[in-house]
């Protein structure tokens, strides 16, 4: 889906996914990037949160479409510290941040909910038609390197994802605890 808001000074909501993959000791993580499709450029995956969907099923859907990782695949990082559920309401994955920002030469603005996931595994399924090919593992030596091509605010995000987050917060399992079933009658006041 497009941008839906295109008027000056309007916002469209957006996901985007850093992925790490761990491996055996001695093996640095690395972040997955890919070559955008549309800009050319190196970027995380993730996309537009469309009409009829939460933007947690948008953050799975996107990484689907252009990883082809599955949810099973994946490991969510959290906080340690975190609600486990709210009455009234389904509660949402802690983002790693949101951050909002003027998109390219449309007069709009994204608002994007960040998220950061780890894996061991390489994707089971193909990465989706029409979606970028051009996918490729970085380490964090590669992402400080200044002759990489990065936005400031991917390096900045995946640098402190690989240097905080993936030992400040745990991994935990994307499904069955995310997303939440919007229909449920019968939610927990714990924390």
């Amino acid at each position: 889906m497009g941008h839906i808001h295109v008027l000056p000074g309007q916002f469209d909501l957006t996901v985007s996914a850093y992925i790490i993959r761990t491996a055996d000791q001695g093996t640095p993580p690395a972040l997955l990037l890919h070559r955008h499709k549309t800009l050319g450029v190196l970027l995380q995956p993730g996309g537009h949160v469309e009409l009829d969907e939460t933007p947690w099923q948008a953050m799975m859907r996107e990484i689907r479409e252009e990883t082809g990782y599955e949810p099973d695949q994946l490991r969510l990082l959290q906080p340690r510290l975190r609600l486990s559920s709210l009455p009234g309401g389904d509660l949402h994955p802690v983002p790693v941040g949101v951050r909002s920002f003027p998109f390219g030469d449309l007069p709009h603005f994204h608002t994007d909910l960040t998220y950061a996931f780890v894996t061991n595994a390489d994707p089971r399924s193909a990465v989706g038609a029409g979606e970028s090919r051009t996918l490729a593992w970085f380490t964090r030596d590669q992402l400080t390197d200044p002759a990489l091509e990065l936005y400031a605010d991917v390096r900045v995000l995946a640098l402190f994802i690989l240097d905080h987050l993936l030992v400040e917060w745990e991994a935990v399992p994307t499904t069955p605890a995310y997303p939440a079933r919007l229909a449920s009658s019968s939610r927990s006041n714990s924390v």
